[in-house]
């Protein structure tokens, strides 16, 4: 019999797996060689740490006695009570009672006047807030609160404004910058599950509240977070608990509290710190569990390479029923599109540039900022293309499309250097006025 490999999401792993490749380069993990067994939990850990996803081969998975003398059971044999939580669950559909038909009321131009102060105020608020956890204080969540309902408006307006600045928006801190644009995706997706602006608030304040915990642990587990042995990882999964233990006396809502509690369970039981699953897990701890995700995935890191958000779209639409319930990934996809607003792409033609929108009818098919020329040489005035009106009656031969979608931080690439709403360098300006 020949060897297959199986493409695995690193929560999925089972012992006796045979483990014969990595999202990454061997010699970037403590893994000694290039292939072997899966025979003990802490060995699953530590893959988790490094890595988000293998390559398994099938037919190499030994049997039980074999693979570790803790009665656990091995892939392709009869499932451990342990091992059915990664079998797929499927529940009835979501159920939104009074669901909001949002429409898109200002334009990105105005829009954006009002969201880019509201960022600012956003990350000010936020610092406030992890620095009186980090020193023990009880928060005062006042005036994240207010700048919550503040972007949850901008959001529900247009939501391509507060989209955009927090794909292209510099932070000084990991936690910061995970903690808002997980909050910002979130909104995307509950603004298309039509939650109303109560509920909209709740999730927002929830998302940006879910990382305090982080402050509660040694200094060296947040800056190795992508890269933890297995010691580490069981010390960083208690940031939940800590979390909600900071805010419990704080004055937040129930609702609020739920998502902190309960945004890494996952719709198998494979998440933290309950291992809960399916219709257990409150929704808009599933919606800001889902985003989270998503943004660990794209996130960079200093340690751990991101993917590219159309490699991390394609990875959750197969976690579906999974990690992740099925019609909710299929409304975050439909929200934030294939290619997210933020994404480098190269097109067809060899021009580099941005997603600035898409449209739900036409995914594939987004504007996008172009910034460079055909020979990746950037451009002093970028320009932009909705390509699905670019190839309004022309033929397949000369229809313009994303050939590739490029890794955050590639180089020529600097969305910030640009005026999204009239494409002109920020740049272009000082130097004329310098000369």
């Amino acid at each position: 019999m020949g060897v297959q490999q199986k493409k695995v999401f690193v929560h999925d792993l089972e012992l006796g797996m045979f483990v014969s490749d990595l999202d990454r380069p061997w010699h970037q993990t403590p893994f000694p060689i290039q292939g072997f067994y899966i025979r003990t939990q802490d060995d699953i850990r530590a893959i988790t740490s490094h890595c988000k996803w293998v390559s398994v081969d099938v037919a190499e998975s030994r049997d039980k006695e074999n693979a570790s003398k803790d009665g656990k059971t091995v892939f392709g044999r009869s499932r451990s009570s342990d091992a059915s939580r990664r079998q797929e669950i499927k529940l009835p559909p979501l159920n939104i009672r009074e669901p909001v038909h949002h429409e898109t009321v200002t334009t990105l131009r105005k829009e954006l006047k009002v969201s880019r102060k509201l960022m600012v105020d956003a990350e000010t608020a936020l610092h406030r807030v992890f620095q009186s956890v980090h020193q023990n204080r009880l928060p005062e969540l006042t005036d994240v609160a207010r700048v919550t309902r503040g972007i949850v408006s901008s959001v529900v307006r247009n939501p391509n404004a507060v989209l955009w600045l927090s794909r292209t928006r510099h932070y000084d801190d990991y936690t910061y910058r995970h903690a808002m644009n997980t909050a910002v995706w979130a909104l995307i997706c509950g603004r298309e599950l039509g939650l109303n602006e109560g509920l909209l608030n709740h999730l927002a304040m929830g998302c940006l509240l879910s990382q305090v915990g982080k402050l509660k642990l040694p200094a060296s587990i947040l800056e190795n977070e992508g890269r933890l042995d297995s010691e580490d990882y069981v010390l960083y999964r208690t940031y939940v608990e800590k979390g909600v233990q900071s805010l419990e006396d704080s004055g937040v809502s129930r609702a609020v509290l739920s998502v902190v509690e309960h945004h890494r369970e996952r719709h198998n039981g494979s998440g933290f710190p309950a291992g809960i699953r399916g219709d257990r897990i409150p929704l808009l701890a599933k919606v800001a569990g889902l985003s989270e995700c998503f943004e660990s995935l794209i996130g960079p890191r200093k340690l751990t390479e991101a993917m590219t958000p159309a490699r991390a779209v394609s990875l959750l639409y197969d976690l579906r029923n999974i990690e992740f319930q099925e019609d909710l990934v299929e409304k975050f996809i439909s929200a934030i599109g294939v290619y997210p607003t933020g994404s480098l792409v190269e097109l067809n033609d060899g021009q580099r540039g941005v997603v600035v929108s898409h449209s739900p009818e036409r995914r594939l098919w987004p504007k996008v900022m172009v910034m460079t020329d055909r020979a990746h040489k950037p451009l002093k005035t970028a320009r932009i293309i909705d390509i699905a009106k670019y190839n309004e009656g022309r033929s397949a031969e000369e229809a313009m499309s994303i050939l590739e979608c490029l890794p955050t931080g590639t180089d020529g690439l600097h969305p910030e250097n640009y005026d999204v709403t009239g494409a002109e360098t920020r740049w272009a300006l000082s130097r004329m006025i310098g000369a």
